[in-house]
């Protein structure tokens, strides 16, 4: 009897720790989303920003380009290895039907044998601007068509991308000097080689300078979680990007500190990288100079990661910081109309509406 009742007591001690605890939701409960741990505010967002004017965005943008590309500089003039023309993809023929004209193919080829595959979705009535449209960890960006389609009835020319290694990327075995032939399958491995960032960020700016010998008007960005990072980055180094959305992708280090599912993978918290500009920064750099804007969507109830409000213990310093830049905008959009990891019908509009339409 006596145990049956410590094993009692123990559960009802342990009950009221878990109702308790706010880190703890119970099943269906939304606790953890609706509330910001007052530890997070232990942090001064601001004294995190090292950026005091045009001159120290231009040095930490500088600085981000040699670390990524190893002194090497930054790749304006690199164009796809190849560019096949109205190819056939049946998963994406009922985009004919609306406003879709063609699909043309463009790899870039890379250091190590990586490959990127991008698809250039061409619409029949085209407003001269370009959106790039980047996945995420789930692999395929055929999983962006319901973001795809409405940006191509917009009249948008679409390039999509996966992230290295996923959708139809390649996933090629490499011959390194210090560690023998290896297999490159997931994003973990890719430490091992020079400059492994580049790999992520090269796609994009190859892309870009394709679309920009085709003259379009003006170049957007957006991307769904790895794609959300990679979008961030992106825009940090690369001001062809005018306006940016990045969606479920980043949050700040001090706001990733109790929260194993925000982690992300190593590209995510790479010191080196990191140290040169940190996320806040980052956020500056991809929103500063004229008619730039980054908007950050984060999805308050996310299945997967960066849920929450706690965006709000830095919002309001980004906007002083771009304030007194007098240059860009950078917000933040809260989508609660939803409990996925997704760029939801809510998110589309907001973009759409920053777009005009």
């Amino acid at each position: 009897m006596r145990s049956i009742c410590s094993v009692s007591s123990v559960a009802v001690v342990l009950l009221l720790f878990v109702m308790s605890c706010p880190c703890v939701v119970a099943a269906g409960g939304a606790v953890e989303f609706e509330r910001i741990d007052p530890s997070y505010y232990q942090t001064d967002a601001n004294s995190l920003i090292d950026i005091d004017g045009a001159g120290s965005v231009l040095a930490k943008r500088d600085a981000l380009i040699r670390y990524i590309w190893a002194g090497e500089g930054f790749p304006s003039g690199k164009l796809p290895g190849n560019v096949e023309k109205a190819i056939t993809d049946d998963r994406y023929a009922d985009l004919y039907e609306a406003n879709l004209s063609r699909i043309d193919k463009l790899t870039v080829e890379m250091d190590y044998g990586l490959h990127s595959i991008v698809y250039h979705f061409l619409p029949k009535q085209a407003n001269s601007k370009l959106f790039i449209y980047h996945q995420g960890h789930r692999g395929d960006f055929v999983q962006g068509k319901d973001t795809i389609k409405p940006l191509l009835d917009k009249g948008y020319s679409v390039m999509a991308l996966s992230m290295p290694l996923l959708g139809m990327n390649n996933q090629p075995v490499v011959d390194l000097e210090r560690f023998g032939r290896f297999h490159l399958v997931k994003h973990d491995h890719m430490k091992l080689l020079k400059s492994p960032i580049r790999f992520f960020v090269e796609p994009v700016v190859v892309a870009i300078n394709y679309g920009k010998k085709l003259e379009y008007d003006q170049v957007n960005m957006t991307g769904i979680s790895g794609g959300g990072w990679t979008t961030t980055v992106c825009a940090a180094v690369d001001t062809r990007i005018q306006h940016s959305y990045p969606v479920a992708g980043t949050l700040p280090f001090y706001l990733r500190s109790d929260s194993q599912r925000d982690w992300g993978d190593f590209e995510q918290n790479m010191p080196d990288l990191y140290n040169i500009a940190n996320y806040l920064e980052l956020y500056v750099l991809g929103a500063f100079g004229e008619g730039r804007v980054q908007i950050q969507l984060l999805n308050q109830y996310d299945s997967c990661c960066f849920a929450g409000i706690k965006y709000r213990t830095y919002e309001q310093t980004m906007k002083d910081v771009m304030g007194d830049l007098g240059k860009g905008r950078f917000d933040i959009f809260l989508d609660d109309s939803h409990k996925d990891h997704m760029i939801s019908t809510e998110s589309l509009k907001v973009i759409l509406k920053n777009e005009g339409l």
